[in-house]
């Protein structure tokens, strides 16, 4: 990352000793600009708007060591974010309930590693908890728990969200009736070939698929999304979709389900998931799956498991047939939600919302396991983990 200046480092270098307190950032230092070893990392947590919602960290993908470097405060319950492509912006959902939650257009200085609120927009539906952007950047997506829908924001030329939104909502339920009484959309993610619009419904036991339209036109949100042609991709009953990610080969995609705890693999061919297996990932009953992730190798999937026996479940991947097979779990703190894998696949952090704490495990790339390497970042409620590079 090109930066001349980092500020406030943490009173040690290496985070083995340290806190990562911002309060005991008290000297400057600076990093060597040619570093490229050395990328910002974002984090989203449950805050109130006086609170830092969202901080800054660099991270070594080498050494493993991170440093806070600034927070952003005004937003309530920062919880999920995503940059942009060329990182000069960031846009974090604000996972309030009712009329209060919101989608947050922000500046980032890649020099400074600082940020600055640009603006808020309604999301028109309760509990936004993930957030995306188009392929082109620009768009925002917002996926709503609580809203049961999907809001669409056009993006401004200075970065902002526009208040012209487009709010799709769905109907339904599945059979477990204290979790699944309404749509409860969790995730929203793109094809890799950048054509579909995956929406992840937990309430109703099943994937919305929208081609992305032949006619967007900028600035308008209803163009985006050919809604016209929208079809669904069915899970067993009791599921609970979650969360879902792409094979590097573009093949193959994986669905971790809240529920169940199984993770989908699906066969995935021009906006076609075909189901070809079904694996736990979590043994122990606890209904908590959260996260899941590939290697950039495309050798193993990680699923987070949270409420018992909090951890990962480690998986193989068979690069023929793309099926999954169990070769170890990982235990964390309390509470794991999202977690990231460095670019170099040699570092795994997992964000560990009740422990407070982000942790750093060495990833052995051969078989797929972690170890703990007692480096440990203390933030308050972290939720979400994205790097900027």
């Amino acid at each position: 990352m090109n930066k001349s200046l980092i500020a406030l480092c943490m009173s040690s270098i290496i985070l083995g000793a340290c806190t990562s307190s911002p309060k005991k950032q008290t000297e400057l230092m600076t990093v060597p600009e040619e570093d490229s070893n050395v990328m910002y990392m974002l984090v989203g947590s449950y805050a109130t708007p006086d609170e830092e919602g969202i901080k800054v960290y660099s991270f070594n993908e080498e050494s493993g060591n991170a440093e806070y470097i600034s927070g952003l405060k005004g937003i309530s319950n920062p919880s999920y974010l995503t940059p942009s492509i060329d990182g000069e912006r960031i846009y974090a959902v604000g996972e309030d309930n009712g009329k209060t939650s919101t989608a947050n257009a922000i500046k980032f200085d890649k020099e400074t590693g600082t940020m600055t609120l640009l603006g808020s927009q309604s999301t028109g539906g309760g509990a936004p908890c993930y957030i995306n952007l188009s392929p082109a950047g620009n768009f925002v997506i917002t996926a709503n728990y609580m809203g049961g829908s999907i809001t669409v924001f056009p993006i401004d030329k200075d970065g902002r969200l526009k208040p012209d939104t487009r709010l799709i909502s769905f109907s339904g339920g599945g059979p477990d009736k204290d979790r699944q009484s309404q749509p409860h959309l969790h995730c929203v993610e793109f094809t890799p070939d950048h054509k579909y619009l995956l929406a992840d419904d937990l309430g109703t036991d099943q994937i919305h698929v929208f081609p992305v339209s032949e006619a967007v036109t900028d600035g308008v949100a209803h163009s985006l999304l050919d809604e016209s042609k929208e079809y669904n991709v069915k899970v067993e009953p009791g599921s609970g979709p979650r969360h879902i990610c792409f094979h590097p080969n573009q093949k193959f995609a994986y669905l971790i389900n809240e529920i169940s705890g199984k993770v989908i693999t699906f066969s995935y061919d021009k906006g076609k998931l075909n189901a070809l297996q079904y694996i736990e990932a979590d043994t122990v009953g606890a209904k908590g799956s959260g996260d899941i992730h590939i290697s950039p190798d495309g050798k193993f999937v990680y699923a987070s498991n949270r409420l018992q026996a909090d951890g990962l479940a480690i998986f193989s991947v068979d690069q023929e047939e793309g099926t999954l097979t169990k070769v170890g779990y990982q235990l964390t703190g309390i509470h794991p939600r999202n977690f990231i894998i460095s670019p170099n696949g040699l570092y795994l952090l997992v964000a560990c919302r009740d422990s407070n704490s982000i942790q750093v495990f060495k990833r052995d790339k051969t078989t797929g396991l972690l170890k703990d390497t007692g480096k440990t970042i203390q933030t308050s409620k972290p939720v979400c983990l994205k790097f900027v590079y």
